[in-house]
């Protein structure tokens, strides 16, 4: 059993910048990773995904332009790089892997594509 820990959240100020990291107990490379974020009384939703193929990506509207998530398969880490944060970016942020090796996530990935999570880190965006 894969065991994912996140780290980097904590409280900014609103257009501030942080950078969560997601190591992996075992192998990444092979695996599509993403990030999910939980708002306060609301439902989990992704937020980025990487393939495992082609290194291809995919990020929800909201983040477009501001998200970036990259892999660094020599570390079995993935990172969420997240930069002019708001407020409405405040979450508890989770680190996933996919259900099964080569798999990947199709047009629109969704909690069904992923298997393994991590405990979740908490990101805090203050206006």
């Amino acid at each position: 059993q894969v065991q994912l820990v996140e780290s980097g959240g904590g409280l900014v100020q609103a257009g501030g910048s942080l950078r969560l990291s997601c190591a992996a107990s075992g192998r990444t490379s092979i695996y599509a990773m993403a990030w999910f974020r939980q708002p306060p009384g609301k439902e989990r939703e992704v937020v980025a995904a990487i393939s495992w193929r082609t290194s291809n990506t995919y990020y929800i509207d909201s983040v477009k332009g501001r998200f970036t998530i990259s892999r660094d398969n020599d570390k079995n880490t993935v990172y969420l790089q997240m930069n002019s944060l708001k407020p409405e970016d405040t979450a508890v942020y989770y680190c996933a892997r996919a259900r099964a090796p080569w798999l990947d996530y199709g047009n629109s990935p969704s909690s069904a594509d992923f298997g393994s999570w991590g405990q979740g880190t908490q990101v805090t965006v203050s206006s």
